[in-house]
C-alpha cells in the first residue's frame, strides 16, 4: 500500500494546487465560501486524528514503560531524550538566527508596514514559566484526553506505568488490556489514514483558493529565505542521522515519506503522528522507545518551529529598522528556548510564542500581521521538519539504548502481512 499511498498523496497535492488556483482566479466572489466548504473535509480528517491520538499515546506509552523494568532505565532514557531535545532546539534556534542575519530578508522591505499600534489578537500572555509548569500536571486525566493535551497524557501515563511496574502480578491483567487497546488503536489508525489523500487535497485547495498563489510573491524574499534555511536544517538532520545511525538511516527516510507529505500538505505535525509511529516501528526502533520519545518530541522537539521563531522575530525587527546587537539577539534566543516548550497544543503556537517574545524586546507585535496571511504556507515546511526531527531523535535514542533492531529485521515492504498490526516489527 505504501507506494500507492504516496502516489495518491502527491496527486492530491497537485490537484489541490490546480483547483485552488482556478477557484481563486475565476470565482473571486465565491472563493471564500468554497475554501471554507472544502476546508471542512480537512478539518474532519484532523478531528479523526485527534480522536485517536489520546488513546494511542496512552496505550502505547504505558505498555512501553511497563516493559522497561527498573525505574533507573526510564530515568536514563528520559535524560538522553531531554539532552537531545535541548541540543536540537538550540541548533535550530541558532541556525534561524544566523540565516536571518546573513540573508537580511527584512532589509529594505518593499511593502507597507503595519502601524505599530495595531493588535494581532494573539494571546501574548499565554507563555509564562508559571503557566507552563502548572500546565504540565493534569487536573484530570479525562480532561487531558478530551483536550488532547499530549504532554499531560505523557505525565499521567508515566506515573501509571511506573505504578504498574511496582506491582507486576496485580498489573498483569491491566497490562494485557492496555496492549490489546494499543493494537486496536493502531488498526483504527489504518482505517483513518485511508482518508488522508482526500484531506490533503482539501487542505491544499482551501489554502490556495482563499489566499491565491500571488500572495506568496509579496513576501517571496522572506519565504524563500525561510525555506532555504529549512533545507539547510534538513541537511544537518540527515547528516547527523547518517553519522549516528549509519547507512541504514536512508531506510528511515523512505519509511517516513508518507507522514512527511501528510504533515506538509495539512500543515499539521499532529496529523502525521500515527504514520510516524508506524514508520519508526517498521524501521526497527523498539515500540517502547518510540512510544516514549515521540510524544515528548511533540512538545519539546519542534525543530522547524524553533528555527521559525528566531527567523521571523529578527525579520520583523529588520523591517522596522530596529537595531538588534548580538547580545540582544542571543538573549532573544535564550528566551525562545524557554517560552517555546509545550507549544504543541496551542493554536497557531509559533505565532503566539513570537508575539510574546517581541513584546519583551520592544519590537512591534503588529509586524506579525505581515506574515500571518502566509503562515499556512510556512507552517507546511515547519510541520514536515518537525516530523523528520522527531523521527531522528527517536531512532537515535533507540540506538543509544541498544533497542534498534538489526537491519535485516526491518519491515520495508509495502504490504503488511495478513493479521499483523501496522507498527509491529517483523522478526526474521
Amino acid at each position: 500500500m505504501g507506494s500507492k499511498f504516496t502516489r495518491y498523496i502527491l496527486i492530491a497535492m497537485a490537484l489541490g494546487v490546480i483547483m485552488g488556483a482556478l477557484t481563486y482566479e475565476y470565482l473571486p466572489q465565491n472563493r471564500a465560501d468554497i475554501a471554507s466548504s472544502v476546508n471542512l473535509i480537512a478539518m474532519l480528517f484532523l478531528r479523526l486524528i485527534k480522536m485517536i491520538i489520546a488513546p494511542l499515546v496512552f496505550a502505547t506509552l504505558v505498555g512501553g514503560i511497563a516493559h522497561m523494568g527498573a525505574g533507573s532505565k526510564l530515568g536514563r532514557i528520559f535524560a538522553k531524550t531531554l539532552g537531545w531535545f535541548v541540543s536540537a532546539s538550540f541548533i535550530s534556534l541558532l541556525l534561524g538566527l544566523v540565516m536571518v542575519n546573513l540573508l537580511q530578508p527584512g532589509a529594505n522591505f518593499p511593502g507597507t508596514l503595519p502601524d505599530k499600534a495595531q493588535a494581532t489578537g494573539l494571546p501574548v500572555t499565554a507563555f509564562s514559566i508559571e503557566k507552563f509548569l502548572t500546565h504540565l500536571i493534569p487536573t484530570s486525566i479525562a480532561d487531558a484526553m478530551a483536550q488532547n493535551e499530549i504532554l499531560q497524557i505523557v505525565i499521567f501515563a508515566v506515573f501509571f506505568a511506573v505504578a504498574m511496574g511496582a506491582m507486576p502480578e496485580r498489573a498483569k491483567p491491566i497490562l494485557g488490556l492496555i496492549e490489546d487497546l494499543a493494537h486496536i488503536m493502531l488498526k483504527v489508525t489504518s482505517y483513518v489514514m485511508l482518508f488522508a489523500p482526500l484531506a490533503v487535497w482539501a487542505a491544499i485547495m482551501a489554502a490556495v483558493a482563499k489566499n491565491g498563489l500571488e500572495v506568496l510573491w509579496k513576501l517571496i524574499v522572506f519565504m524563500g529565505g525561510f525555506y532555504v534555511s529549512l533545507l539547510i536544517l534538513w541537511v544537518i538532520l540527515v547528516v547527523v542521522g547518517f553519522l549516528v545511525i549509519g547507512p541504514r538511516y536512508r531506510h528511515l527516510l523512505r519509511l517516513i515519506r508518507e507522514p512527511l507529505m501528510i504533515a506538509f500538505s495539512t500543515a499539521s505535525s499532529e496529523a502525521a503522528y500515527p504514520k510516524t509511529l508506524e514508520g519508526l516501528n517498521r524501521f526497527g526502533a523498539s515500540p517502547r522507545i518510540s512510544a516514549f520519545v515521540l510524544p515528548l518530541g511533540y512538545s519539546f522537539n519542534l525543530d522547524g518551529t524553533m528555527m521559525y521563531c528566531t527567523f521571523a522575530s529578527i525579520f520583523i525587527a529588520q523591517t522596522y529598522k530596529i537595531d538588534m546587537p548580538l547580545g540582544t539577539q542571543l538573549a532573544m534566543l535564550a528566551t525562545l528556548m524557554i517560552t517555546s516548550k509545550g507549544v504543541a497544543g496551542v493554536p497557531r503556537a509559533s505565532l503566539v510564542v513570537i508575539a510574546a517574545t517581541l513584546s519583551q524586546f520592544n519590537i512591534p507585535e503588529a509586524g506579525l500581521l505581515m506574515i500571518m496571511g502566509i503562515d499556512t504556507f510556512l507552517d507546511m515546511g515547519r510541520s514536515a521538519t518537525n516530523v523528520i526531527g522527531n523521527t531522528l531523535a527517536t531512532s537515535v535514542v533507540a540506538k543509544w539504548e541498544g533497542e534498534l533492531a538489526p537491519e535485516h529485521e526491518m519491515q520495508l515492504d509495502d504490504a503488511v502481512p495478513p493479521g499483523a498490526v501496522p507498527g509491529d516489527p517483523v522478526r526474521a
